[in-house]
This record gives C-alpha cells, sequence and structure tokens, in this order.
C-alpha cells in the first residue's frame, strides 16, 4: 500500500542532501513522527482499508497545489526547471541519434514526454524524456522494424504502461533482484560505449553492425578512416565535462563542452560531422500530432519490441522514483507514475518521438537545484520548446564527436561500480546473477537477460528461504540422526521429557514448496511406540499449499497408526489453509499452545 506524503512538513524546507542521503532539520523530524503516529491511528481506525482509487491515481501536481503554491515556490521550480534543460537538450539529441532517431526526435521526446510525466505523475521530482537505457532496445527496434515500427512500439507501450498502473501492477516491479538491475545497466552502457566508437574517432563504415562481436569487428576494419580531428572534439569534451564536474560541479557541463566544441569546429572548419551535414540541422517547430499508421499485422510485428519498451520503462521509471525519494524523503505513487509514463509514451509517439522513462540523473539535477514540486518538470518542457522555436538553426554545428562524448560519460557514470564490487565479492549466487544478466545483455537480448535473471535470481532466494527454514524437537529422549544434527534440539522442555509417548517438534520459519521436503522427512520419523506427536507453528510465518499438503500426509500417516497429531500455535491464516486442505478433526486436534496440547494428550492418554 502506498502512503500519502506529510502535509505538515513545510514546503520549502526539505531535507538537505548530503552524500550519506537526507538531512532532517529537527522541526521536520517531529513532523515525521507525528505524520507516523498519524498513519497507524488512521489505519486502526478504518481497520486497514487500502486508500481510494483517487488517492492512488492523484498526480502529485495537485497534491503540492493543495497544499499551497506561491511565487517563491515558482521562482525555485523556474531556476530548477530551466537548468535541468540545459542538461537535457544536448542529452536527448545524443541518446536519440545512438538509437537510431533523429535529433528533433530526441527533443521532441524530452518536451511532450517530461510534460506528461511531471503534469500526471506520482513523483514530485521525476523528469521523463529518453533516456540511455533504451538506446539499444530503440535501434535494435528501427533496425528490423523502421522509424514506423519503433512510433507504433512506443505507442503500444505506453498503452500496456497505464495498463499496468491501472492494474496496480507497479509493486511488482521492485521484486527484480538488485543484481539484475546493476548486470543489464552495466550491459547497456557497454553497448552504448560500443555503438558510439565510430563517432567517436570519426571512422567511415558503410553498414554498422548491430550485433556486438560484428561490430567491433568492422569497425576494426575501417580503422584506417580514423579522422584525427574527430578524436580531439570527443576527448576534448569527455575532458571538459570531467573537469566541470571536479572543479565547477553545478555548471552545465554537457551544455559547456557541446558549444565550446561547436564553436571550435565552426571557427576552424574542422572536417567532422555535424548534426547540419547529417541530418540537415532540426526543425523550429513542434510537428502535428497523429496516431501511428496500425494493422494487425504491424502490431503483432512489433508487439515483442512493446513489451520490452514496458518491462524496461517501467523499471527505469519506478528505479529513478526511488532515488527521489531517498534523496528528499519523499514518498512517489509508483502506480500513478506507470499511468503517467504511459500516457506521456502515448503523446510521444504521436508527435513522432521515441520511448519516454523517468531520468536519473536529470531528476538528480532537480532536486539538486532546488525543485519544489512537479512544476519544475512542466517549465523544463517549455524551456525545451523555446530553445527549439529560438535557436534550432544553431544546432546545425553540433559535431556528432561531441554528442558520442557526452554518452561515453554516461555509458560510465551508468555502471554502478561499486554496487559490481560489493555483489561479487557477496557470494557466487549474486555473482552469477549479475554476471549472467550482464552477459546476455552485451550478447544476446536484454529481454532475456532480465528473464534469466529474475529466474536465477529467484531460484537463489527459494534456495536460502528453505535452508532457514528448520525443525527441532524439545524432547530429550528422541535418538539423533543426520537431520538432528542438521537441525539441533531446541531449549529443554521439562514436561514433555516426563512424557516419553508425546514426541514435541518445532517448525521455525517459513513452510514453503523449497522446504517441504527437507522437513517432511524430519516430521515422517512416527514411531509406533509413540500416542502423540505435537507439531508447533508459533514460529511459522508463512505455509503454502505444499506445506499444507505435507501437513496432510502426515495426519492422514499418523491417524493410520493411531497416534494423535496436535497442532499448535498456528495464526488464523495457516489454520484456515488447514481446513481448506481437509486437515480436521478427526485427523488433527488443535490446541493454542504446547503445554495445552500436552495436557490435552494426558488426559486423552
Amino acid at each position: 500500500m502506498e502512503s500519502v506524503e506529510c502535509s505538515e512538513i513545510s514546503p520549502d524546507k526539505r531535507p538537505r542532501v548530503s552524500d550519506k542521503g537526507p538531512i532532517h532539520p529537527p522541526h521536520e523530524t517531529h513532523c515525521i513522527i507525528q505524520e507516523s503516529v498519524d498513519i497507524v491511528s488512521s489505519k486502526i481506525k478504518h481497520q486497514y482499508v487500502s486508500p481510494s482509487f483517487l488517492e492512488l491515481f492523484t498526480p502529485k501536481l495537485i497534491t503540492v497545489l493543495r497544499e499551497g503554491y506561491g511565487l517563491t515556490h515558482l521562482r525555485t521550480d523556474a531556476i530548477a526547471g530551466l537548468t535541468v534543460a540545459i542538461v537535457a537538450l544536448p542529452l536527448s539529441m545524443a541518446i536519440a541519434i545512438a538509437s537510431g532517431a533523429s535529433p528533433a526526435q530526441g527533443i521532441y521526446t524530452a518536451i511532450v514526454g517530461g510534460f506528461f510525466v511531471s503534469l500526471l505523475g506520482g513523483s514530485r521530482f521525476q523528469i521523463g524524456g529518453p533516456a540511455g537505457a533504451f538506446i539499444v532496445l530503440v535501434a535494435a527496434t528501427v533496425a528490423a522494424h523502421g522509424m514506423e515500427g519503433l512510433i507504433l512500439a512506443t505507442f503500444l507501450s505506453g498503452i500496456m504502461l497505464a495498463l499496468v498502473g491501472l492494474f496496480r501492477l507497479g509493486t511488482f516491479v521492485k521484486y527484480i533482484p538488485f543484481p539484475v538491475t546493476v548486470g543489464f545497466t552495466a550491459g547497456i552502457a557497454v553497448i552504448i560505449f560500443a555503438s558510439q566508437l565510430k563517432e567517436l574517432f570519426g571512422l567511415s563504415l558503410a553498414h554498422e553492425p548491430g550485433e556486438l562481436l560484428g561490430k567491433l569487428e568492422a569497425l576494426w576494419m575501417a580503422r584506417s578512416s580514423v579522422t584525427p580531428d574527430a578524436i580531439v572534439v570527443s576527448v576534448g569534451t569527455i575532458a571538459v565535462i570531467l573537469g566541470l564536474k571536479t572543479w565547477f560541479p553545478r555548471w552545465p557541463g554537457m551544455l559547456i563542452a557541446v558549444i565550446l566544441a561547436s564553436l571550435i569546429t565552426a571557427a576552424l572548419a574542422l572536417p567532422v560531422q555535424t548534426i547540419g551535414t547529417k541530418f540537415g540541422g532540426i526543425p523550429s517547430t513542434l510537428p502535428m500530432p497523429n496516431l501511428p499508421a496500425l494493422s494487425l499485422s504491424k502490431v503483432i510485428a512489433v508487439l515483442p519490441s512493446a513489451i520490452s519498451f514496458t518491462l524496461l520503462g517501467a523499471i527505469e521509471s519506478l528505479l529513478s522514483a526511488v532515488v527521489a525519494d531517498g534523496m528528499t524523503g519523499r514518498r512517489h505513487r509508483s502506480n500513478c507514475e506507470l499511468v503517467a509514463q504511459g500516457v506521456a509514451n502515448i503523446f510521444s509517439s504521436c508527435f513522432g518521438g521515441i520511448c519516454v522513462t523517468g531520468t536519473i540523473a536529470r531528476t538528480a539535477t532537480n532536486i539538486r537545484s532546488g525543485a519544489h514540486g512537479p512544476v519544475a518538470g512542466i517549465l523544463h518542457s517549455l524551456f525545451l520548446l523555446f530553445f527549439v522555436l529560438v535557436a534550432a538553426p544553431l544546432a546545425s554545428y553540433i559535431p556528432l564527436a561531441a554528442l558520442a562524448g557526452i554518452l561515453a560519460v554516461v555509458a560510465w557514470n551508468m555502471i554502478e561500480k561499486p554496487a559490481i564490487a560489493i555483489l561479487l565479492r557477496s557470494g557466487r549466487g549474486e555473482a552469477t546473477v549479475l554476471l549472467a544478466t550482464f552477459f546476455l545483455t552485451i550478447f544476446r537480448d536484454l529481454t532475456e537477460a532480465i528473464v534469466v535473471g529474475i529466474a536465477l535470481g529467484s531460484l537463489l532466494f527459494i534456495q536460502r528461504m528453505s535452508r532457514s527454514t528448520a525443525v527441532t524437537t524439545q524432547t530429550p529422549f528422541m535418538p539423533r540422526d543426520e537431520a538432528d544434527n542438521a537441525h539441533p534440539r531446541g531449549d529443554y522442555h521439562e514436561e514433555a521429557a516426563e512424557n516419553r509417548d508425546v514426541v514435541v517438534y518445532r517448525i521455525s520459519g517459513a513452510l514453503f514448496f523449497g522446504a517441504t521436503a527437507s522437513i517432511g522427512s524430519v516430521l515422517d520419523r512416527i514411531q509406533d511406540q509413540h500416542r502423540a506427536l505435537i507439531v508447533d507453528f508459533s514460529a511459522v510465518p508463512f505455509l503454502d499449499s505444499s506445506g499444507a499438503n505435507m501437513i496432510e500426509g502426515l495426519a492422514h500417516k499418523a491417524h493410520k497408526q493411531g497416534i494423535a497429531l496436535w497442532l499448535t500455535g498456528a495464526s488464523h491464516d495457516i489454520r484456515r489453509s488447514f481446513i481448506r486442505h481437509g486437515i480436521r478433526k478427526p485427523l488433527v486436534r488443535y490446541a493454542a499452545t504446547i503445554d495445552e496440547a500436552l495436557k490435552a494428550a494426558d488426559r486423552t492418554g
């Protein structure tokens, strides 16, 4: 269940951000504590009734306006929106070009998509637009189905994302294992960097294969066409970005680097490709919206791409929203955010744009620039529109090598190097999931990598959960065997020790399909000389149908041998599951505690 943020926190006094996370001032800490008390009280009062549909899908823009919005907030949002627009302008063009689209399409995506993400989204600070994570999928879709196929796949993905949000499936995205997200992000970064080698070195290549090994082979064969001027421009762009980030971190390094590269290229008439020589510049107006051409055959053809866009878009946008929450102490509405992402993709495709998602770097820039709420994201889109209307002709002078340098920096930043090091040291399980996802992303397909990664992560989780479930005996006279050695005895139970006709077992941990085999092998050791068996479930938080079926088999075996089976400490949900599986009298008897079962067994003995 998604919570609604505290309205008592002063909107202009959000926690400051440090490298270690948000810093809450004392008055806000008190407010957060009070909010937690209010939420708990509300749950008790309403008996844990889930939030209404309108509450879950109310855009954060409306929440912010309800709190009160003044000129001070507008000024801070305008500054943040302008800062993000300056960052987004060269980045959107670079991502679009690397994806096989035109630079204009990247800007249209940032304008239209970013506007609807902020207007309807469930995060205060999310900035939408084209993202580097989509370069691989978008480029593959363009190569397979052309630009019309890409626009149709984006349109269908928007519908799917909106439906995922409306059916409240957004919460399931958080169950994707961390090694999977780190692995496919690093794999995408490698592919992005490889896709920019042609422009970084100014190579002349008639056809550049999409597959990584084929691409590297083709680029090596074209090494004689290296353009030294392009290398100078790309390396200089990277140096300027990194230098400004080190010494002047608040300056828009990417935009400054692109402007300097364009001025030098034009002044010295360097023989490098520019947006003007390759694309003829960008239009100075937005195109008229049109629905993509729809036909059953085209829909079926691009459906796999649309599903991939949907999966990656949901992951990226919600990861970005989580990062924003961590920086500000706020809480986003995941399903509302997915609906907004869906609408943004639908409208982006209608304007000829490409895939839209939440972008972590631009969202973080928005927060660090002092944004108050979604108005900053809306203004970022309007500023981009203003740049297109006023300065579109100047984009023709931007060298492609400079944009390739930007994407090289983006690719390097995408690799979560500390997280990779930690996962590789964490054990073979995490390392296997990480490396499998990474290499499948590079050499196979992103969707296949995510599916395999999730499957491996799930198997690892099941194996570890099964090992955490144990069964112990509280009677000191039970014979030891391998199972007992694996699961040591519990505390000495004096009353049980005095009654040598009763066996007491205590299960701890989740009793699910992964643990039934090992637990069942212990419980099956029912000996004829025991007239009663007590199995305690007070330490079992969860039981599935496999666990219930195992206990049912135990009950039938005990009943057949004339042994009374007592089930104690079962919660309401576990007991209801037992009854649904037919585990009731005369097969078993229920008691609240082991002591009650022992006394009842003595009376009936």
